[in-house]
């Protein structure tokens, strides 16, 4: 393995959860384990193969556990492992910055709007 250097934390953190979808796919799995088509239809924008890179890259920086179930037909589903959980605060934050935004450009006159979890 090459030896990594990092100049600052915070390009640590990005090597793990950067790019588009990985804090996506965490924030959506903070309330609980998801199976790959809740996370489709959560995430309506990613296409079925970015979801499964994104997951196995996840999974292999040990963010998320894959839990398969022994049933026809198989079952599969995600969520935060123990030391993904350790983002939960970030993430937390993250979602919460992002609403507030939200807000920021709706009162800036700008069309935005927030789906709701659930929704």
């Amino acid at each position: 393995m090459e030896n990594k250097f990092y100049n600052i934390g915070v390009e640590a953190t990005m090597d793990v959860i950067g790019g588009k979808w990985k804090p996506i796919i965490l924030c959506n799995l903070r309330h609980g384990a998801m199976r790959p088509s809740d996370l489709m239809r959560q995430i309506p924008n990613i296409s079925q193969k970015m979801l499964t890179q994104q997951l196995r890259e996840l999974e292999q920086d040990h963010m998320i556990e894959r839990k398969i179930y022994n049933v026809v037909p198989p079952k599969v589903e995600y969520s935060l492992s123990e030391y993904g959980l350790t983002l939960s605060h970030i993430l937390d934050q993250l979602c919460s910055w992002g609403e507030n935004h939200v807000i920021h450009l709706q009162e800036e006159g700008k069309k935005v709007n927030l789906k709701s979890f659930g929704d």
